[in-house]
């Protein structure tokens, strides 16, 4: 496969761009630019904002008021919370972590059986190039998707660890079980029908798994492992590296830490389930910071519709107090990473 999409360096970091490809020396000061973050809406990068928890909700006591009240204010200011009581065991949280540190703790020539192709972001490397002056993320990934199964592109799952399909595969089953958990109670908290939302985030849904991987980096002041983004599905499901912070989300024109709880999970409305309920839910603007010392890793599950399947403002949400705010979208995931490589805010670019 050609350099100019993906090209192994000495830390295992993989770059999408020809002028780079001969790799990074991480003894040096500084990364090369492409990785230097620009000036935006969102501040400079800041790896010890205040450590401001996010909100805790039980998933095993949503059938109560007060629990599932705690939801509704959760996702309408923050638009993500840690979820414990969620019925996976903290032994098998391990497990996936410890899977996906073994896979990208290979050697090279093992991963690049995964590589993704050139503009297909299925596979492992890092992002695809769309436009000049693209500032990259200091993260490999490997990008997958789990369901429906005939989506499966198998020549891209790993061989090495031996278990990682079957760990893979049993992990998104478990999130599924999140997932009901999660729509039921937001459309109830919203006096919704109880299957507004899984009519499209249900079983038609897709499930992509997104394994990342984050090097030491030598410029914390000025690289970023993720930029500032919002998720282009209706919610992720992330499990966060149980020793090393990174996770930060704005709020209130400020960056905050996400404390980590180490076998709690991270559910993170995206941009469709903010268009879904008009805007009275956020989409939660958010990034990864980089450590100096320590590589960190995370599992994130996004939970999107079929392509074809159309999303807009639900009719229950929609009044003379407050109208339709968004456009009805499709096929929105591919929309949002494009605007995201170019640094533009998707989910203002749909607002009516």
């Amino acid at each position: 496969m050609s350099s100019k999409f993906i090209a192994p360096t000495m830390a295992g970091l993989v770059l999408p761009h020809e002028e780079v490809s001969q790799g990074i020396d991480m003894n040096r000061d500084d990364p090369p630019k492409e990785f230097f973050v620009k000036e935006s809406a969102f501040g400079a990068v800041d790896s010890s904002p205040p450590l401001i928890p996010i909100p805790v909700i039980d998933l095993s006591m949503l059938s109560t008021e007060t629990e599932l009240e705690k939801l509704r204010s959760a996702l309408s200011t923050w638009g993500c919370f840690q979820a414990i009581g969620h019925g996976i065991s903290s032994s098998f949280l391990d497990k996936v972590r410890e899977m996906a540190k073994d896979f990208f703790l290979l050697p090279m020539e093992e991963k690049e059986n995964c590589f993704r192709e050139a503009y297909n972001n299925e596979g492992f490397g890092s992002d695809v190039v769309l436009s000049k002056g693209q500032v990259f993320d200091w993260c490999n990934r490997l990008f997958l998707m789990v369901f429906p199964e005939n989506q499966r592109k198998v020549n891209f799952w790993p061989e090495n660890p031996k278990d990682f399909g079957e760990t893979l595969i049993e992990y998104t089953m478990n999130i599924r079980s999140v997932r009901d958990v999660v729509f039921k109670a937001t459309a109830k908290s919203l006096n919704l029908e109880e299957d507004m939302f899984l009519k499209h985030f249900g079983e038609k849904s897709t499930m992509r798994i997104r394994v990342n991987f984050y090097p030491p980096c030598p410029r914390t002041d000025k690289v970023l492992g993720l930029k500032p983004h919002s998720d282009r599905s209706g919610v992720t499901v992330l499990l966060q590296d149980k020793e090393v912070e990174g996770l930060q989300v704005f709020k209130d024109n400020q960056w905050s830490r996400v404390p980590i709880i180490p076998h709690a999970l991270i559910v993170n409305l995206g941009d469709q389930m903010e268009i879904m309920t008009n805007g009275v839910m956020k989409s939660p603007v958010h990034r990864v910071t980089t450590n100096a010392e320590h590589m960190r890793g995370s599992v994130a599950v996004l939970i999107e519709p079929d392509i074809e399947e159309e999303i807009g403002p639900v009719e229950g949400l929609v009044n003379e107090e407050r109208p339709k705010m968004y456009k009805t979208v499709k096929n929105y995931g591919h929309f949002n990473y494009t605007c995201f490589q170019k640094g533009i805010v998707p989910i203002d670019a749909v607002k009516l």
